[in-house]
């Protein structure tokens, strides 16, 4: 039989694995924004969190980091739940890996993003602004665009190592394919089998992905492509 009966887990262990790597990367796009805004403000204590963000998460090991953050986020559920009188109530592990997954590379794209922010030319934004364009028009029409040229080949990198990130997550309870490798092999002892399974299902995920990363770079260098020609 086919995966000695464990194909469904593995379907059902890789759709958790892929839904937990989309709303990570939604979450660390986000604060990579907001910390890439932070860094480039001209408010100095913005500037100063925002360093402090990017450089204690970037020097402390993501398996340390996953064990910390899921642990300091119970600990404070049970302190609001005692202060409140409310029912004590465990996060769950997906919600858990998501946040902290999220948290951690938020500062990878805080860098990406910064760096693509810079690349654009002040000019341009100028010349927005003193054409009449709103500030988010500016960002929307202007800005954006080549902003995205710039930050793709870092999204992708970060995208990649942050699928392969998702496998730290087995370690708090989570359900995943590598969970579902480590079970299947202890049960059949043939862990290396399964254990192969896994790491093919996570080639698929990012060969998929890197195709879509090749659409989206022809997509925002057309302009580029054109002018050259």
């Amino acid at each position: 039989m086919f995966l000695h009966g464990f194909a469904p887990l593995f379907w059902a262990g890789a759709k958790e694995t892929l839904a937990l790597a989309v709303l990570s990367l939604a979450v660390s796009v986000l604060l990579g924004l907001l910390g890439a805004s932070s860094k480039l403000s001209r408010h100095g204590p913005l500037r100063g969190l925002a360093t402090v963000y990017t450089t204690l998460i970037r020097s402390v090991p993501d398996l340390v980091l996953m064990l910390l953050l899921f642990y300091s986020i119970q600990i404070a559920v049970n302190h609001l739940t005692d202060a409140f009188g409310w029912d004590h109530f465990d996060i769950d592990p997906f919600t858990a890996g998501m946040l902290t997954l999220g948290f951690i590379y938020g500062t990878y794209f805080t860098e990406t993003f910064r760096g693509a922010f810079l690349a654009v030319p002040r000019e341009q934004l100028e010349a927005g602004t003193a054409y009449g364009m709103s500030g988010l028009r500016v960002f929307g029409r202007i800005l954006f665009p080549q902003m995205m040229r710039f930050a793709l080949p870092g999204i992708g990198n970060n995208w990649q190592v942050l699928v392969k990130a998702t496998a730290l997550v087995s370690i708090i309870g989570l359900t995943d394919v590598v969970r579902v490798a480590q079970d299947a092999g202890k049960s059949t002892f043939n862990m290396f089998f399964f254990i192969l399974i896994a790491a093919l299902i996570y080639l698929a995920v990012t060969s998929a992905s890197n195709l879509v990363l090749m659409a989206l770079e022809r997509r925002y260098s057309i302009g580029v492509r054109h002018a050259e020609l």
